[in-house]
């Protein structure tokens, strides 16, 4: 479908960026995803993707601690190209940049780590 866009979400985000999916709980947005499969192994685009998610992540960290928001960020990926662990490492390296705020699943995690407790809890380290 259709990204979403940050600005149509939120009228005074600073940039055009868009996402996947959002997340609202009684109207109010809660999260914001991104979704990719990843069909290859590694490489430079993967290098590419990783700090293109690293800027994303700390774009909006930046504009919800600004506004004193609580929005988390999830990135869902899967494919075979996960299958080679420096991938999968480096998406994972997305979560260190604040632990309580960023999540990154395949969707076979989604029941075990994506859960209202997270969604609900603050996003601040």
């Amino acid at each position: 479908g259709k990204d979403v866009n940050l600005q149509d979400v939120f009228e005074d985000y600073p940039k055009i960026r868009p996402i996947d999916f959002l997340i609202r709980k009684n109207g109010v947005p809660v999260a914001v995803g991104l979704i990719r499969y990843d069909s290859d192994r590694g490489g430079s685009q993967e290098d590419d993707r990783i700090s293109g998610y690293n800027n994303v992540v700390k774009e909006i960290t930046s504009y919800v601690e600004e506004h004193d928001l609580n929005l988390k960020i999830i990135f869902v990926n899967d494919g075979p190209g996960l299958l080679l662990g420096s991938m999968w490492d480096d998406y994972i390296s997305l979560e260190e940049i604040n632990t309580s705020r960023v999540m990154v699943l395949t969707s076979k995690m989604l029941d075990s780590r994506f859960t209202q407790k997270w969604i609900d809890s603050l996003g601040t380290t």
